[in-house]
């Protein structure tokens, strides 16, 4: 893999793109909110309702990219690694091809017309795009000409954030995401041992505090003229994962829309700091439990994907093969030809929504009704995973999934929880179960889920899963996924599952 900088770094001279472990530390552009678009504001619903990495709902429908135009990088972050020419990888940081500006647009129109669902563009890396601001907003400059009707974002470190929000107001960019860790210097010192600070890098502590400074200050000029604001932050175990409740306290209170708080990715092949020495990744219930610990301060995200800085498609999937330079070469794109057609399916998908969100209104207040033998009982919630292809229902075969979302069902109904990562252990219908390893990797993924829903599944891995304590579940294939989770849930409570671990009600309210 050829680690190999392509070009040189406006902002030092080639100082800083000569490091090969130094990554753009925006960590991932993608997040997203489960709280329900409708209640928002009618201004901020315009914004967010067709934005895949801002609605959790948006996500299963629209899709993303990112052009990766921007490789030079202003501060060092001990969980980043930028790699270049590397198709194997989905993390931030991570580009088959470095694109010009010019190179960036064609690409857009070119997935923008094939994939008409599209309706985002971001510039996420691989360094710092405000660290390459002349090429980030050369691109911007002409997308807001030439492709309108894409809305356009940008995520940043935010060391360079304030010197470029006036910029940022001129073109048609309403998005931005600001990674922010921490708001201790002593913290900051953990994960970003220096900055590069009016030509000069500034180390430890007294670089910490100049880019918490500078971020926390741009955040507020954002909010100022009315650009949404969400905020990223990677759980470090044992570095800031207590102190991120005190980040997103005060990132709300300055007008932040969204919080994304996402895990640590620190495999050691990956050549990070943080991979070599060992520093371990959180683990499902860490993650949950902090997201949960903060959503009561925050909006929160739940299914960031931590994305390649040229990924494209749905989040979750990338087709950024389909869509090389030499590929795009050979295509013939009519982009007013496309922007109507694109206004037509936007149109459905919005329709789609809007049907969707009527009916989830029409249950979202019944109470799930328990059975006779679990009257007086405080019901436990339970996780379920979901094999799904998007679109929001249950599609995909169980030895096919990449990944699962996972959701809990209550009494008070169904909320998402998150994603988890998979290797695809079945390579054709009559194969499933030769990846043994892979199989168990997957079991091994999914636990604490008592359910797995999905679209089909083989013998073998259904008898694998049950032996872990996880019961398969094929019959809800092509549902709604909410409904076939709140569906399953009732099952389980008319067959009296739920009894054995739930607990009196009294008790568990004086608990």
């Amino acid at each position: 893999m050829d680690l190999t900088v392509l070009d040189s770094d406006p902002v030092s001279e080639g100082e800083i793109a000569t490091e090969t472990d130094v990554k753009g530390c925006s960590a991932g552009a993608c997040g997203s909110t489960d709280d329900q678009v409708s209640q928002l504001p009618e201004s901020i619903r315009e914004k967010v309702q067709n934005h895949p990495c801002y609605s959790e709902e948006a996500h299963h429908y629209f899709a993303r990219m990112h052009v990766a135009v921007a490789p030079a990088c202003n501060i060092q972050c001990h969980y980043c690694n930028r790699k270049y020419d590397c198709a194997n990888e989905s993390r931030p940081g991570v580009v088959s091809e470095l694109l010009t500006p010019d190179e960036a647009v064609m690409k857009t129109k070119a997935v923008a017309a094939n994939i008409p669902q599209m309706t985002v563009l971001g510039i996420a890396g691989p360094g710092d795009p405000l660290a390459n601001p002349e090429k980030t907003f050369d691109t911007f400059r002409r997308l807001s000409a030439e492709a309108p009707d894409i809305k356009l974002c940008v995520s940043t470190n935010g060391l360079a954030l304030p010197d470029s929000v006036d910029e940022l107001s001129k073109h048609n960019i309403d998005h931005v995401t600001i990674t922010i860790n921490t708001l201790d210097p002593k913290i900051g010192a953990q994960i970003h041992p220096w900055i590069y600070w009016n030509n000069r890098r500034i180390y430890g502590e007294k670089g910490a505090k100049i880019l918490i400074a500078q971020q926390q200050k741009g955040l507020e000029m954002l909010v100022d003229r009315g650009i949404l604001v969400k905020v990223n932050s990677v759980l470090i175990p044992g570095v800031n994962d207590e102190h991120l409740k005190e980040v997103s306290r005060t990132v709300k209170s300055k007008g932040a829309f969204l919080h994304n708080v996402m895990p640590l990715i620190a495999e050691a092949e990956h050549g990070t700091f943080y991979g070599v020495m060992g520093q371990r990744s959180p683990d499902a219930e860490e993650l949950q439990d902090l997201q949960d610990a903060c959503a009561g301060d925050m909006n929160m995200m739940r299914h960031c994907r931590q994305c390649r800085a040229d990924a494209v498609g749905l989040l979750g999937e990338d087709r950024g093969s389909e869509f090389t330079l030499d590929k795009i070469a050979k295509m013939d794109i009519d982009y007013d030809a496309a922007m109507k057609v694109r206004a037509v399916v936007h149109a459905g998908i919005a329709e789609e929504l809007a049907e969707k969100e009527e009916k989830k209104a029409r249950i979202a207040g019944v109470v799930v009704p328990q059975s006779d033998s679990s009257q007086g009982l405080d019901l436990p919630p339970v996780l379920m995973a979901v094999a799904t292809s998007g679109g929001g229902v249950i599609n995909k075969h169980f030895g096919h999934a990449t990944e699962f979302l996972v959701y809990e069902a209550s009494t008070k109904g169904v909320r998402f929880i998150s994603h988890r990562k998979v290797d695809q252990f079945c390579i054709g219908d009559d194969e499933c179960g030769e990846k043994e390893s892979a199989l168990a990797g997957s079991i091994r993924s999914l636990q604490g889920c008592e359910v797995v829903l999905c679209s089909k599944i083989g013998y073998e891995p259904w008898e694998q899963l049950e032996n872990a304590g996880i019961q398969p579940n094929g019959e809800h294939a092509m549902e709604p996924i909410e409904e076939a989770i709140q569906s399953v849930y009732q099952e389980m409570i008319d067959s009296g599952k739920l009894n054995e671990t739930a607990q009196p009600m009294e008790e568990s309210v004086s608990a």
